[in-house]
């Protein structure tokens, strides 16, 4: 029965209608994560510019597309390049806290042991590196 009552072209119509306003969510929210990383816009702007998309949505979006767009994949690879270095440093800062230190300690500790470095050599390279 609902074949009848709702034709084919209805059903690709209603499908492009959602598949529109899902990308037109995506693309605000995509405008407005852009507008509040951006460090070169101070304060007044982004409200201006979030102001701008709001009120009128449709001409906002492109002018912020227009105005904007070229430099804000630039923006998006300085943010994930900040998130990996602060990843890289989280993991080099945990994993060299516990490890490294120990093992260097173990080393130099062999090599007194075997008369390759004296006591004084031994403690100041055990208070270099405890420090």
């Amino acid at each position: 029965m609902l074949a009848y009552t709702y034709p084919l072209l209805s059903i690709f119509w209603t499908m492009l209608e959602f598949f529109l306003f899902f990308l037109w969510i995506w693309l605000l929210i995509i405008i407005f994560s852009d507008i509040f990383r951006s460090h070169d816009l101070g304060g007044f702007a982004k409200a201006l510019w979030v102001l701008f998309v709001i009120i009128i949505p449709y001409i906002g979006v492109l002018v912020y597309l227009i105005a904007r767009g070229g430099s804000m994949h630039e923006r998006a690879e300085q943010q994930a390049a900040r998130q990996q270095k602060a990843f890289d440093d989280y993991v080099k800062q945990a994993a060299g806290s516990s490890g490294d230190s120990a093992d260097e300690l173990s080393k130099l500790a062999d090599l007194k042991s075997k008369g390759v470095l004296t006591d004084a050599e031994f403690e100041a390279q055990k208070a270099k590196l405890l420090s």
